[in-house]
């Protein structure tokens, strides 16, 4: 008898994943797949793994290029472990690059306008409040550049999947400005929790400006990391400051 050793390989976080992988799963998750069948779906197309046929035992008979083997429960299980991250949303910003042909913009906001996240934040903050999926579909129009796209489920999900890894991001990156729902609090830039999406948006614009309607402009122009710096850098002097007053 021989033993023969065999490597799947696939990517290893969704950082690593291709176009046409986010697009595969996006759409296994519009399909309503469950985490496990994503996995072991993904598992298989994208190792190159085909399933010939299922034994009585209820081992998998696979071919993977030129052998063919068994594929035991227990093994696809042990398997499944390294694709864990695939039951969680990405822990940095991906999206595939293009959709219906449309470039998008830097997955990381780097180089956007800040006024085009306040834009994106305005309607993903809305669709987290109203589950209305037009508003997805908002976020796509202006992160594609075009204003007449139309949205398949797939999509949108991996448009939310964006936004939600994003704010993540955002919130590892800009922690004294990006606190969590319901954290407001004296240390906060904002002071209380907004009352809207619209009065949050120009609470960051007042802080920026320092008041200066003139400077609008500019504020909205900058560089979203740029502008974000700078709010974080005023909730942290912001938090200092009124920590030293109550101490008096």
């Amino acid at each position: 008898m021989q033993t023969i050793f065999i490597n799947f390989i696939v990517p290893g976080s969704w950082e690593e994943m291709s176009d046409k992988q986010l697009r595969y799963v996006y759409q296994l998750l519009a399909d309503n797949f469950g985490t496990d069948e994503i996995k072991t779906l993904f598992l298989l197309k994208w190792s190159g793994t085909k399933v010939i046929g299922r034994q009585e035992s209820g081992s998998y008979l696979v071919k993977l290029g030129k052998n063919l083997f068994e594929l035991t429960p227990l093994t696809l299980t042990e398997l499944l472990v390294n694709l864990d991250w695939l039951g969680a949303t990405p822990t940095s910003p991906v999206r595939p690059s293009k959709m219906n042909r449309r470039q998008a913009l830097a997955a990381d906001f780097q180089g956007v306008p800040f006024e085009t996240f306040i834009v994106c934040d305005n309607y993903f903050q809305g669709y987290l409040q109203t589950q209305q999926d037009y508003l997805l579909d908002e976020i796509g129009r202006v992160v594609y550049q075009d204003e007449k796209l139309k949205f398949l489920p797939w999509q949108r999900i991996a448009i939310f999947y964006w936004m939600v890894a994003l704010k993540d991001l955002f919130a590892r990156q800009f922690p004294e400005f990006f606190q969590p729902a319901g954290s407001a609090s004296d240390g906060n830039l904002l002071g209380t929790t907004p009352s809207s999406v619209e009065a949050s948006m120009n609470a960051q614009i007042r802080a920026l400006t320092k008041g200066d309607v003139t400077k609008e402009a500019e504020v909205l122009a900058l560089d979203t990391w740029r502008a974000l710096t700078e709010l974080n850098a005023q909730a942290r002097e912001y938090k200092e400051l009124n920590a030293k007053m109550q101490s008096k």
